[in-house]
């Protein structure tokens, strides 16, 4: 077995391509970790911040730096210490960094199964989006009888929220642009067009939101502030100082294994989908970047990285 691996790493901060593929040192296995063999890593927005010279709370960025923080896969080797996993194992998990490569190394508590009928694209796309939407659901605590306002709601995370919002029995609408709106349907939301005289088109559709999700920024809190009364089930995950003005809460991710297996059920269930609006190769990750920094688009962008077996 080769000691080598492709990846896609930057050597400095700047632009999308400052990311190249290369080889590089294959990663060793902790006696708690696993390495696994890459199929498919999903592309976020904090992949592009870090490359961009954002450094993530407790990591430390090491030059050359391979990106990406989720990913499926199949087990290559697990450590002395990791019982329930085996060699050859289909999996999906996370990690701030180190995805965008054919070998990833994680600590087993970071790794959940893939089902078989879950395919590989989605599985690597699902945690990051998936895990921020499930830890704003559990925030808000979104109840049956809620009305719940999703701005952003095509985006990755804005559509996996609404799909949880909708599964409760929650009444969702979600603002998005026109070109969405079919696919906001199709998730069970009642979609609305972004900009001027928002709060009245919301009105009309209902008089009363008890829950605000904004998955959007560009100041929709304030559209939020407007119709929900109690500004602690009104969240943000991008336009934190208007949300610390405003008195609203604040969503970070708190991923674990326990959450990503909820959402893989789900998954497999079929009560959560996850859209893959294009899937680009490992050497065409600075295209993937420069797609994933335009905000536009629903649902989620995947590296393809090595054959499913």
């Amino acid at each position: 077995m080769s000691a080598t691996m492709r990846a896609a790493a930057i050597d400095a901060v700047g632009p999308p391509d400052e990311l190249r593929v290369r080889e590089l040192e294959r990663p060793a296995v902790p006696d708690d970790g696993i390495l696994v063999r890459v199929v498919a890593a999903g592309v976020q927005v904090t992949d592009a911040a870090i490359r961009a010279g954002w450094t993530p709370p407790g990591a430390v960025i090491r030059f050359p730096q391979i990106l990406g923080n989720e990913f499926s896969g199949v087990i290559e080797q697990t450590g002395a210490e990791v019982d329930g996993f085996v060699h050859g194992d289909e999996v999906a998990g996370f990690n701030t960094l180190g995805c965008y490569a054919e070998y990833v190394a994680v600590p087993a508590s970071q790794v959940v199964a893939k089902p078989t009928s879950v395919p590989w694209q989605a599985a690597g796309a699902l945690s990051a989006s998936g895990q921020t939407a499930h830890t704003a659901f559990e925030d808000l605590a979104v109840q049956g009888d809620d009305v719940v306002l999703v701005h952003g709601a095509a985006g990755g995370v804005g559509s996996a929220f609404t799909q949880l919002a909708v599964h409760a029995g929650a009444t969702v609408i979600g603002t998005a642009s026109e070109s969405n709106h079919d696919y906001l349907r199709a998730l069970g939301a009642i979609p609305l067009e972004y900009g001027p005289g928002q709060a009245a088109r919301i009105r009309a559709v209902s008089p009363r939101v008890d829950v605000a999700f904004d998955a959007a920024g560009h100041e929709n809190l304030r559209t939020a502030v407007e119709l929900v009364a109690d500004r602690d089930r009104i969240a943000t995950i991008v336009d934190m100082p208007l949300a610390q003005d405003l008195g609203c809460r604040i969503v970070r991710s708190r991923r674990s294994a326990s959450r990503l297996a909820d959402l893989m059920d789900r998954l497999a269930n079929g009560h959560l989908g996850v859209h893959i609006r294009r899937s680009y190769r490992l050497e065409e990750v600075p295209d993937a970047h420069r797609d994933v920094e335009t905000g536009h688009g629903r649902g989620k962008i995947v590296l393809d990285i090595g054959e499913a077996p």
